[in-house]
């Protein structure tokens, strides 16, 4: 698109399918929809409203923001840091480059530890965005749920996140268990669990953009399992649940870690895709 054209006041179809072509030139799988956000995102439009306005022109601050925010997802900025908010369980978070971007593939697990928490004291750990902690309080009613993080940095943005969506959570900077002194009915992570050699065959957006320590699970992927399970015992109630996030590949590495830890009952939980997601099992 020429710079020329830029200075043009254009109509927001021209918009969208500029920013579309942008995108696809720069190798942006989903182009036709992350140009559509980043106009929606700028002009605060419903799809409806597009379709009536869209031979409108735009205005001329409308237009140089929204090609600003294209040039940033042409470099692979993950759309997600760059409008600052993603949806998880139905609910908004806030999101930005000290936190990992919720996945639908970690509300399975939430999903799962909703049938485990009424009315018990829950810890999720390495807590992020805050997005399993804050669900668990808005859906699950647990009587309290802490929260802990290495990162300062996402124990700001977790906490502004509960402010959001109303939920009363105890936050914890805690290197895993180092500041945790209470104990638990049930304990919740998505720890880091992606291998390096992993790592480096990733999207841009996840290995450029993402933090590192939020995705690095050791050279085997398995460390942070084998760390929170040994610290888990040590901090769960008998009878109390552990409940992890897995890779799709890890499912008997994490059961076997969980049996030499004195778990039972462990199960398997898989995805939308068909992938095995959740392990979980019961502290003797």
């Amino acid at each position: 698109m020429q710079e020329e054209k830029r200075s043009e006041t254009m109509s927001y179809q021209d918009l969208s399918e500029e920013g579309k072509k942008a995108l696809s030139e720069a190798g942006i799988e989903e182009a036709s929809v992350d140009s559509w956000y980043l106009l929606e995102y700028v002009t605060k439009m419903s799809r409806s409203q597009f379709f009536l306005k869209r031979e409108q022109k735009a205005a001329l601050e409308e237009q140089q923001q929204y090609f600003e925010l294209i040039q940033k997802r042409a470099q692979h900025i993950p759309l997600q840091y760059i409008i600052g908010e993603q949806e998880f369980m139905g609910l908004p978070f806030t999101v930005n480059k000290n936190v990992l971007i919720p996945r639908q593939d970690t509300e399975v697990l939430t999903e799962l530890a909703l049938a485990y928490v009424k009315g018990k004291k829950v810890l999720d750990m390495c807590t992020g965005s805050g997005c399993i902690a804050v669900s668990l309080m808005h859906y699950g009613q647990p009587e309290e749920c802490h929260a802990a993080d290495i990162s300062a940095e996402a124990l700001e943005v977790a906490r502004g996140n509960a402010e959001r969506n109303q939920a009363e959570i105890k936050w914890i900077e805690s290197n895993l268990f180092e500041n945790i002194t209470e104990q638990y009915d049930v304990i919740v992570s998505n720890p880091p669990y992606i291998r390096p050699d992993v790592i480096e065959t990733l999207m841009p957006e996840v290995r450029e953009f993402e933090p590192m320590k939020a995705l690095d699970g050791g050279s085997d992927g398995l460390l942070f399992y084998r760390q929170i399970t040994e610290g888990a015992v040590k901090h769960l109630n008998k009878g109390g649940y552990l409940l992890y996030e897995i890779g799709y590949d890890q499912a008997a590495e994490v059961t076997e870690i969980m049996k030499k830890n004195g778990f039972c009952h462990i199960s398997c939980q898989k995805d939308y895709a068909g992938n095995d997601r959740v392990v979980f099992g019961q502290y003797k």
